[in-house]
């Protein structure tokens, strides 16, 4: 036997194969682990000092760690992803409910088509970022989601959500799903708004204010 032959053999761990929970530190090189991770089977091998992982499903559900980097990515049935819309305007704002604009730049004292959106898909208000070009004097200010469902002529309140403090002038300021009054999901072929409503008449000194209004809504699509 040749004297590389045999130092290859004396520096190569044998394999091993653990299944009952050891952590993969203790692998050692050429070592294996099998593990359910998320009701996975998952297989850690150790090569080269390197623990890589592989994982096999019993369902066609799979999990990625950490991020999925791909060159071409389609989706053959349904997926969950996030949507922004512009809602801009300028506008004296009265102590009324007004309907934000989803198109155009004018709200409106009622429901109308460049006030809805036709939503193609179930859809959740996760954040809604509202930026004035100037202090609002303390106005208290309250938004709203509003849904007309398929089939249905009447308008519902969905959830509010009131400002009680100062909006700094170009300061955005962003309403989490959690703050508001109840989850704001709208379901597929609903017409969904958004409201405003300001609690005194201090927004109408005659300058239209400029508000900028971003939309984030986790939408389920279905292909």
């Amino acid at each position: 036997m040749s004297r590389n032959i045999r130092r290859l053999m004396n520096s190569t761990e044998p394999p091993q194969t653990f299944s009952d929970g050891s952590p993969a530190s203790s692998l050692q090189e050429g070592g294996t682990i099998v593990s359910l991770d998320n009701g996975m089977l998952a297989v850690r091998r150790k090569h080269k000092g390197i623990v890589f992982k592989s994982t096999m499903s019993r369902d066609g559900n799979e999990i990625i760690d950490r991020k999925l980097t791909t060159s071409e990515l389609e989706y053959k049935r349904k997926f969950v992803d996030y949507r922004t819309f512009n809602h801009n305007f300028s506008a004296d704002l009265p102590a009324a409910k007004r309907y934000i604009p989803w198109k155009e730049d004018a709200i409106s004292t009622s429901d109308v088509p460049n006030t809805a959106y036709l939503t193609p898909f179930k859809m959740i208000c996760e954040k809604l970022l509202i930026k004035l070009n100037a202090s609002d004097n303390s106005v208290d200010i309250t938004f709203g989601v509003e849904r007309v469902d398929d089939g249905d002529a009447t308008s519902d309140v969905v959830a509010t959500y009131t400002h009680t403090s100062t909006f700094s002038g170009n300061t955005a300021t962003i309403v989490k799903n959690s703050d508001w009054s109840a989850s704001p999901v709208i379901p597929a072929n609903g017409l969904a708004s958004l409201t405003i409503q300001a609690a005194s008449t201090d927004l109408t000194d005659g300058d239209d204010y400029n508000f900028y209004v971003t939309s984030v809504w986790k939408t389920f699509i279905e292909i």
